[in-house]
């Protein structure tokens, strides 16, 4: 049987993840990643139960149990430290059947890599364009113009997806949420929980990582576009007076390890995401706010559902017809799920509203936070094609 070659347009982590998937079922994968060298820029994720599945299922279950920091019981909170909702790691794990994982970007990013056979990532490639039909691929390395073949293309190019921009041209492109956060991974030895807590139009999380780590994030409502001089100082400006140990977390973070990013997504939805002989996934398929840490976890599930269903035999167009059936609905569901819990939480800024939001969620009973907090992370890969 003559060895079928797929190209993956970007080296994020669902761009990988779908090679390695690809890869394990016998395809020769081209991975073309526009930057000069491979490296995910950002700080901390937290791999819920489904991502944490899907990575088992590409034989990376035990390096990244390795890698990452499970266990940490948490919920949501205010700025004062009052508890809103509580959820018992423990409790977690016997709902979904696994745990999920704090890790660093960076170090499930090289475990991925590393996973791929040697040669498969080639740097300094930007995808410009794709034929649908034929799957010929254009891309620019070194200035230069060049184009490769492929009966299977993967669109993982992100937020501002070149693909998703040349085969959907009248696709509304990434809108602004309303709000810019900032992110950081850091040393820190003291106890932290996994909790988001929540000030009007503000939201603070922290998440424990391996390797005595912790990755906090920030967020508020404010408009587009907006620096400041000293990023580290605005957050300390705003969040300093929140609660313990957010105070010590600020003290221990510096002015380098600090990111700043304004936070777009879809907010129209695509009709869907196949073209021929190509797939979006990932962010190039259905960006979504972080408000659920499912972004990264949903294009895992994009990459494994692809995998199980590009046998090394099938038909590419008929499979990822497939793929769109079994990927969008839930993906997209997800996405609204996301923007609508930032509606609720983070975007919230009415006195009265707040308050009877957090009357709600403390009358709640814990053994339904714990199923509203499990069923996005419900989720089993498909069997193999």
């Amino acid at each position: 049987m003559t060895e079928r070659h797929a190209v993956v347009a970007g080296a994020g982590i669902g761009g990988l993840a779908a090679a390695l998937a690809l890869h394990r079922q016998g395809w020769r994968v081209t991975v073309l990643e526009q930057a000069p060298q491979p490296r995910e820029v950002g700080a901390g994720i937290t791999l819920m139960a489904n991502a944490v599945r899907g990575l088992e299922t590409l034989g990376l279950g035990t390096e990244v149990r390795r890698l990452g920091r499970d266990g940490a019981t948490g919920g949501l909170r205010t700025a004062d430290g009052r508890w809103l909702s509580r959820v018992d790691a423990a409790d977690l794990e016997r709902v979904l059947g696994t745990t999920a994982l704090g890790i660093h970007r960076g170090a499930l990013h090289r475990a991925l890599r590393e996973a791929l056979p040697a040669g498969a990532l080639w740097t300094g490639c930007a995808v410009s364009d794709v034929d649908p039909a034929s799957g010929r691929v254009r891309y620019q390395r070194g200035g230069a113009s060049a184009e490769m073949s492929a009966e299977l293309v993967v669109g993982a190019d992100g937020l501002r997806s070149a693909l998703r921009t040349r085969l959907w041209p009248d696709s509304p492109p990434p809108a602004y949420s309303g709000s810019t956060a900032w992110r950081a991974a850091i040393a820190f030895d003291g106890p932290v929980p996994a909790a988001v807590s929540w000030g009007p139009g503000s939201e603070f999380g922290m998440v424990p990582l391996g390797g005595a780590q912790v990755y906090w994030y920030a967020a508020i409502r404010t408009p587009s576009g907006g620096h400041a001089a000293d990023e580290l100082a605005e957050v300390r400006e705003r969040f300093g007076h929140w609660h313990d140990p957010i105070p010590a977390l600020l003290a221990a973070t510096g002015a380098d390890d600090v990111l700043r990013n304004d936070l777009y997504h879809l907010a129209t939805p695509l009709p869907h995401y196949v073209r021929g002989r190509v797939a979006l996934l990932g962010d190039a398929a259905h960006a979504m706010t972080p408000h659920l840490g499912q972004g990264a976890c949903q294009a895992i599930e994009d990459a494994v559902t692809l995998g199980a269903l590009a046998g090394p035999e099938v038909d590419v167009p008929a499979a990822l017809r497939a793929y769109d059936r079994l990927r969008r609905p839930r993906s997209q569901a997800i996405a609204r799920a996301a923007a609508r819990t930032a509606r609720f939480g983070q975007e919230l800024r009415h006195p009265a509203a707040i308050a009877v939001r957090n009357a709600m969620l403390r009358l709640t009973p814990s053994r339904m936070a714990l199923r509203g907090m499990a069923r996005h992370a419900d989720w089993q890969p498909p069997r193999p094609a």
